[in-house]
């Protein structure tokens, strides 16, 4: 891996400009217990570089605090991107890499949701969220993202994310 210098340091402002203002712009269908984050399809980057992983993250906290359920959604969907990023980087086959933004985010952002809407039912609504939410990611991480990764490799431009 490069060292992280400041031309890292831009392309992972980049990344999380990109990551909340997809978001944020396409707010009805990027937050809510039937959602689905076009912007999540970027969570395939650190597939090409670990450092997207910052980009993805600090993103996700930008838009989750403006637009989400506030603090927890920023600390929990922060941390699910994050821990769905190291994992993404590890992953050598790129038919598998989209499946722990999928997994992680399904299990995580329910709880969040469940705690903003009605914590007295915890593990009923917190069940149907998780299919509900891994449902949205599978259309983004899948649908989207792994023609993305397609894109990046047909024009060398992995060597831009590092």
């Amino acid at each position: 891996m490069k060292k992280f210098n400041a031309l890292s340091l831009a392309r992972q402002a980049m990344i999380a400009a990109i990551y909340a203002a997809l978001t944020l712009l396409l707010y009805p269908i990027s937050f809510g217990s039937a959602q689905c984050r076009v912007s999540e399809a970027l969570t395939v980057l650190p597939y090409f570089s670990p450092l997207c992983t910052l980009g993805l993250a600090v993103g996700c906290f930008c838009s989750n605090i403006i637009g989400g359920f506030g603090i927890l959604d920023g600390v929990l969907g922060t941390l699910a991107t994050a821990i769905s990023g190291v994992l993404t980087s590890k992953i050598k086959n790129k038919y598998l890499a989209p499946l722990p933004p999928v997994i992680v985010n399904a299990l995580i952002i329910p709880i969040v949701i469940v705690f903003a809407t009605s914590p007295d039912n915890f593990l009923p609504v917190y069940l149907i969220n998780v299919l509900q939410i891994g449902l949205g990611q599978l259309l983004s991480c899948y649908l989207l993202g792994l023609p993305l990764m397609g894109l990046i490799r047909k024009h060398g431009l992995e060597r831009f994310l590092k």
